[in-house]
């Protein structure tokens, strides 16, 4: 095959592949089960390709269709997934210094990654007290009212925090949820003091404090936190852990460049 008809061939494949994903990604994050009507709707492609990749994707089982013609995410899914989560790296180094986290302050310790304008949790250690987080592995919350994602944030360069930021659509999810300009504010404080906060602005009754992880090429940008109710947890207790979490965050970094971390 020519080295034109080859680009010519990479160019269909990954057009295809980008195309099964939109479909697999409205799937996986609809609350119900979708009809091919719902999905078709926000596909932007023709009704046959549609019906056709939907076909592969099941076929495949990475989805699932219902005796009423709904899909909904399939088994293999979850397989893909636990097996990405079980081998990677970066968790797996971060593990030992999460756990003792979670053993200095007794609270829910997080792991996140930054994707896009979402925080994605990659590892969570429950906290030891009876009031538990409802938050899972896997999920991802808004990087402009999370610790997570605003320490994330503030490791970027400034240009590229405020493309992102223009890009975001700020939705209120409680009384303190940021707008644009008071997210950007606050990352120039998070640059000063190497910590962040989230003071109820995700969900009503729930803060936390978080520090930024990042790898020197800026591939991997993300966050350690530890969140709790804001009863048990006002800002001056969080603070009391803020050099804590900060050495937790930085003993990350130093195990991710010399390759450290349990085998498995």
């Amino acid at each position: 095959m020519s080295a034109a008809k080859e680009s010519a061939s990479e160019a269909r494949d990954t057009g295809t592949l980008g195309k099964l994903m939109v479909l697999l990604d409205r799937v996986t994050h609809a609350d119900e089960p979708m009809r091919f009507t719902d999905i078709l709707a926000g596909a932007n492609q023709p009704r046959g390709t549609v019906h056709r990749q939907l076909g592969h994707l099941v076929e495949e089982g990475l989805l699932e269709i219902d005796a009423d013609g709904r899909y909904s995410p399939g088994l293999r899914l979850l397989d893909l997934a636990s097996r990405s989560w079980a081998r990677n790296e970066f968790r797996l180094i971060a593990e030992p210094h999460l756990k003792a986290l979670q053993d200095l302050t007794g609270e829910t310790v997080h792991l996140g990654v930054l994707r896009g304008t979402s925080i994605i949790y990659l590892d969570k250690f429950e906290g030891q007290q009876p009031v538990r987080m409802y938050s899972q592995i896997g999920n991802a919350s808004p990087v402009y009212c999370t610790g997570v994602g605003k320490a994330a944030l503030s490791i970027l360069p400034r240009e590229r925090v405020k493309a992102l930021v223009a890009d975001l659509a700020f939705h209120r999810f409680t009384a303190n949820t940021h707008t644009a300009e008071s997210l950007l504010a606050e990352i120039e404080e998070i640059r000063r003091q190497g910590h962040a906060f989230d003071r109820e602005e995700h969900e009503v009754g729930i803060r936390c404090i978080a520090a930024p992880i990042w790898s020197e090429n800026l591939s991997l940008v993300g966050g350690v936190s530890v969140t709790g109710p804001a009863y048990r947890l006002t800002v001056e207790r969080l603070s009391e852990w803020a050099a804590a979490i900060q050495q937790s965050a930085e003993r990350i970094m130093e195990a991710m460049r010399i390759g450290l971390g349990p085998r498995r």
